[in-house]
């Protein structure tokens, strides 16, 4: 593939992860503003010239904030909800309710806790 673009998006969340040594800060109850990223590739431009215009990336931005924003993770996915995980939870998500409507295709879902640490999954044969 020739060309890729990216976009970010933020909800802000709770959750808590079980089965860590005693005492571990990230065992309980805690809240993050997560940052999303997706990136998407394409052999060849869509008019007028775009991987995927960045506005029809819109229903995953309603998807984080109806289902992500100001919610506990652990409530909403059904796996522990760590950074890469949750990135898988989502790039499957994508893959299967926005990638069909789209030019371009995702090559990787980013997601980060904090401005330092993420974690990225990248789908089978899309690396």
């Amino acid at each position: 593939m020739d060309y890729r673009i990216g976009k970010r998006f933020s909800f802000d969340a709770a959750h808590h992860l079980e089965g860590l040594a005693p005492g571990h800060k990230c065992a309980r109850v805690h809240g993050h503003t997560y940052t999303v990223e997706v990136v998407l590739t394409a052999d060849r431009l869509s008019e007028p010239g775009f991987v995927t215009d960045f506005g029809d990336l819109a229903p995953f931005s309603d998807f984080l904030d109806k289902h992500f924003d100001h919610r506990d993770l652990n409530e909403m996915i059904n796996v522990p909800p760590t950074s890469e995980l949750v990135a898988t939870h989502l790039a499957h998500w994508f893959i299967d309710n926005l990638e069909p409507l789209i030019p371009g295709r995702l090559v990787s879902m980013r997601v980060a806790e904090t401005p330092g640490s993420w974690a990225e999954y990248t789908p089978p044969g899309r690396d």
